[in-house]
Order: structure tokens, then C-alpha cells, then sequence
């Protein structure tokens, strides 16, 4: 067995040893010690970033990842897998349509159902929007999505994942691989940070852009370090340029010496109970989160100062329109973070809490409201992240907690929306050395099952990990059994 495997605490990369002597040189010995470990000089007997053995994986194809998330569930059938039977068939069951056969899928057999069965019977509903075939790849998109749809040259689109979550705890299943009935797992941003560490000393490796999922739907377990250990949770950035980071200020009365005297004092007495208390791994990561949060007083306030982008990029972003800004603003700070080198930057859109994209009634009018709030800022992120030549190593990920039914929500009077689908919707991926202008795997006729190349999201997880130069499989901690579908497989047909 590797010396890895007897480190105190797997998720720190680092030997007790080398911890005390580390925190024995207070915020200097932390920072080269990440440094070293960074840049790959090691003390002896160590492990390395990559995995618990420190063993290399192979060569990455990209350093960062941008994870857009939409809260609520996105209807796959009206944004980049239309089905234009769903209009010929309007108003029947699927059971008078020649696709009865659908009803038989094997894939239900996988739903777990949180509260609820929830049942896919009653009428077909009409696609709500148009669409057309986009860009020199001819990828079908919705008419929602016009600016996007702009972008499908540059894309991987991958129409066949699956989850098994039902309701709104798809959130976290999506983020980390795993129901909300097996506990407590880490989030894929966490095993990145986890894997990689940091390319910036002065800003955290995995950053939380917008409200996470609500409490009903994961939490900010969706992304948790877990086992990993807290040092690996995201810092979550409010994304408001005028207060970034909350409570990252002691406030306008304090004087920096004032401050650099406390702080002096709490390193004197964190690395006393450092000594004491060797494997406490709060502890390690509460030591590491104020020296981090110390230096981020100056960085990140730095990250938002879009004042220093020029007119026609904050023009691009949609930061002169008050529909676009709040998602031009996240998307534009995500671009300025894994410009700086932060890893893994996980941005939200909508209210946590509340599910915005949950159209169980009035689609029409719920979607045609929330895609533009969101399709010009993430195309101008595609297209800014081109233009500047970082989008080859830059991993962009769009994603939703499920796709939506193809018959109207049967729980719902007014017959005007979808229920929850996890057995078959859309996820795009592009940049970090993907094809690109590319379509993957397929839903049914009726936009149903995924039943061409089915991915589970773990697949998903495993093509982000492997273009950055992580195998999923080795991501494996001592005392913590993984299935093979927790690993996943990366989706070789849409790796360059």
C-alpha cells in the first residue's frame, strides 16, 4: 500500500509531517508548500496532485471548467432536442401514437422516486417555440435560443443523459453523480480541486457563482467537498461587483496594521491546535480559509472590476441590459476567474429556492421570460472565451437537473406545461479539446427515453475529468467503496 493511503486526512494532499511543518511557518509555509506542490517539486515520500497515490494520469487538454447550471429543469424538447412529432401528435396519448411502444422503455425501471410516482399519461403537448437547423452543422435549436444557436459550430451536443432522480434533488444528483438516498457524496468540482489544486495562490480553486440549489434540492451539497473534506467545498461569490465576497471586509473603522495583527495572532494559535490536533480536518480547512480569505480581500474585488473589460465586451455580456446584466455579469466574472486560473467555477441560474426553470404550468411564458436572461450572456462567453484563445483550454459545460415530459403535467389544471424528466434530456459541452459542431446520442421520437449512446451524468463527469488530465477511476478514497457507474466513462465520440 502507497504512503498515500496513510496520509491523516486523504482529502489534503499532504502528510501530517509536512502539515505542522507547513503551518510552523505560518501563511508563507502553507503558500510554498502549495506552490511546490503545484509546480510538481515534492517533498520525499509525498504524493502528488492528481490522485490519492500521486501517481501521474495523462496529459490534460484543458485547466479549467465553467459549469452552467439551470435551476428547475429545462425542456430539452424546446431548446436543443426538438421534436417536431410532439405537434403532429398533439392532443393524444403516446399510447395512440405509433410510438406506443415508448411506454415500455426499460429506462423507467431506473427512476427513483423521491416523494412521488409521477405518472406520464394524459395528451401530447405541442411544442411551444420554433426552431431551425443552426450554424454549418445543421444542429437543431429553438427559436429561444437565438445567440446560442449562433454558437453550435463550437459545440459537443449531448442528447442522451440520464438521471434518476425525478424531483427537484436531480440537482444534486447532476453535480455529483449520486441520488439524494445515498447521502452525502463530493460534488464534481470538489474532486477537481480535489485532483488538481490551484493555478492562482491568491484565489480559491473552486468558485460557486448565484444562488445554489435550496435545501429541498441538495443544497450546497451540490457543491461539497464531503468526504473529501471542507477545504474542497466551492467559495461561493455573491456575484455582486460592489460586495463579491460577504464579509470579506472587517469594515472601514478597522486599519490594516489593526488587521494584521489579529491575523498574526490567530496563526499563533491555529498552529498551537494545529499541534494538538494533527488529523482535525475542520481545523486544517478553517487554517487554510483564512489565509485564502485573507489574501482574497485584494483578488477577488480585482476579478470584478469590469470597468477594466472595454465597452464592446461589457456590451457583449448584455451588461447594458437589465434582462441580461445579472447573467452577463456571472458569466463575465467566470470568464475573469479561469482567466486568473481558478479550476472549477460552478454558475447558477435562478433563484435557488425556488426552481425558476420548474415550467409545470405555463411554459410558454416561463421559458420565453428565462432564455434570454441567459442566451445572449452564455453565447457571449463562447464567443469571448474564442476570441481571447481560451476556450481550447477552458471546459464549458450547460446543463439542467432534468428535461421535461412530452405530455402535459397531469398534476396541473390548466394544461399548460411539462412534469419532470430525468430519462432522457440535453447537456452541451464545448472548448477544452471536444469536437465540436457535433450531435451525441438521442431521445425517442417523442423526446421520451434516451435510447441512442445513453449516458448517465457520471459520463459527463468523466469527460470533464479526463480533458483535464484526471482519471475518474483513481479518484477513489481508502474506506469509501465507488460503483462503476460513480466513476462513469468519458464520452470517447466527442473527444477530439
Amino acid at each position: 500500500m502507497s504512503k498515500a493511503r496513510h496520509v491523516p486526512h486523504v482529502g489534503c494532499g499532504v502528510t501530517r509531517r509536512s502539515f505542522l511543518a507547513d503551518t510552523g511557518m505560518g501563511f508563507t509555509g502553507l503558500a510554498l508548500g502549495a506552490m511546490l506542490a503545484r509546480d510538481g517539486i515534492l517533498r520525499a515520500g509525498e504524493p502528488g496532485p492528481g490522485t490519492p497515490d500521486g501517481t501521474a494520469n495523462f496529459a490534460p487538454k484543458a485547466k479549467s471548467v465553467i459549469w452552467l447550471f439551470m435551476l428547475g429543469g429545462v425542456s430539452h424538447v424546446e431548446a436543443f432536442d426538438p421534436k417536431p412529432a410532439l405537434n403532429k401528435y398533439a392532443g393524444k396519448t403516446i399510447a395512440e401514437t405509433p410510438y406506443k411502444g415508448i411506454l415500455d422503455n426499460p429506462v423507467k425501471e431506473n427512476i427513483r422516486d423521491f416523494a412521488v410516482a409521477r405518472p406520464v399519461t394524459g395528451a401530447i403537448f405541442p411544442m411551444q417555440v420554433g426552431y431551425s437547423k443552426r450554424g454549418q452543422s445543421g444542429v437543431e435549436v429553438s427559436d429561444w435560443f437565438p445567440h446560442l444557436g449562433g454558437c453550435v459550430d463550437d459545440m459537443a451536443v449531448v442528447r442522451s443523459v440520464w438521471l434518476t432522480d425525478n424531483d427537484h434533488a436531480a440537482q444534486y444528483q447532476f453535480n455529483t453523480g449520486h441520488h439524494a438516498f445515498d447521502g452525502s457524496h463530493p460534488s464534481l468540482g470538489s474532486w477537481v480541486k480535489y485532483g488538481l489544486g490551484s493555478l492562482n495562490d491568491n484565489l480559491p480553486e473552486f468558485v460557486a457563482l448565484g444562488d445554489p440549489p435550496g435545501t429541498c434540492c441538495g443544497g450546497l451539497g451540490a457543491q461539497s467537498g464531503s468526504y473529501l473534506g471542507p477545504e474542497h467545498n466551492a467559495v461561493q461569490l455573491t456575484g455582486n461587483p460592489k460586495n463579491p465576497l460577504a464579509y470579506a471586509s472587517p469594515g472601514p473603522s478597522v486599519y490594516r496594521e489593526e488587521e494584521l495583527g489579529k491575523r498574526a495572532l490567530l496563526d499563533e494559535l491555529n498552529q498551537l491546535d494545529a499541534v494538538q490536533y494533527p488529523d482535525d480536518a475542520v481545523l486544517r480547512a478553517r487554517i487554510k480559509a483564512y489565509e485564502l480569505a485573507f489574501r482574497m480581500q485584494v483578488s477577488v474585488p480585482e476579478v470584478f472590476r469590469f470597468d477594466q473589460e472595454t465597452d464592446a465586451t461589457r456590451k457583449l455580456y448584455g451588461l447594458d441590459n437589465e434582462v441580461t446584466r445579472p447573467m452577463g455579469e456571472r458569466c463575465l466574472t467566470a470568464r475573469r476567474l479561469v482567466e486568473r486560473g481558478v479550476r472549477f467555477v460552478q454558475l447558477y441560474h435562478g433563484d435557488g429556492s425556488k426552481s425558476v426553470w420548474d415550467a409545470h404550468s405555463g411554459l410558454k411564458a416561463n421559458h420565453s421570460k428565462l432564455c434570454p436572461q441567459v442566451d445572449l450572456p452564455i453565447a457571449a462567453l463562447l464567443k469571448d472565451l474564442k476570441q481571447r484563445g481560451l476556450l481550447d483550454e477552458t471546459l464549458v459545460v450547460w446543463g439542467s437537473e432534468f428535461g421535461r415530459t412530452p405530455v402535459i403535467d397531469p398534476f396541473i389544471k390548466t394544461g399548460d406545461g411539462r412534469d419532470h424528466h430525468p430519462a432522457g434530456f440535453t447537456v452541451l459541452m464545448a472548448g477544452g479539446g471536444l469536437k465540436a459542431g457535433v450531435v451525441h446520442g438521442a431521445t425517442d421520437e417523442l423526446g421520451f427515453h434516451a435510447v441512442e449512446n445513453r449516458h448517465y451524468i457520471t459520463d459527463v463527469h468523466a469527460t470533464v475529468l479526463k480533458q483535464l488530465g484526471l482519471d475518474s477511476h483513481r479518484l477513489e478514497i481508502p474506506g469509501r467503496k465507488r460503483l462503476e457507474i460513480d466513476f462513469g466513462q468519458p464520452i470517447q465520440e466527442i473527444i477530439a
